[in-house]
């Protein structure tokens, strides 16, 4: 919503934007951007298929857009949960 809401105000042509999500865990070992090296991550990979004759600026902006919606930045931030039982 955050890519598409830039896009239109931008008066860019993007015409659709299909997401595609992959969850899986790996070894904190095997990753070399990561902070935590001991035990398992969840990784979560994601697609991003722009639709429209957008340039490759554009297109570019729009990936940096999509990085800094809320919900990637609450997927990347420290998480606390807390559960109570009621």
């Amino acid at each position: 919503m955050t890519v598409a809401l830039y896009a239109q105000r931008k008066g860019w042509p993007l015409e659709g934007i299909t997401i595609r999500l992959r969850h899986t865990q790996i070894h904190a070992v095997d990753c070399a951007e990561c902070e935590t090296q001991e035990g398992k991550l969840d990784r979560i990979e994601h697609d991003i298929t722009l639709d429209g004759t957008l340039t490759a600026e554009q297109r570019t902006r729009l990936a940096q857009i999509a990085e800094r919606c809320p919900v990637h930045r609450t997927l990347t931030s420290e998480i606390n949960i807390r559960t109570r039982l009621m």
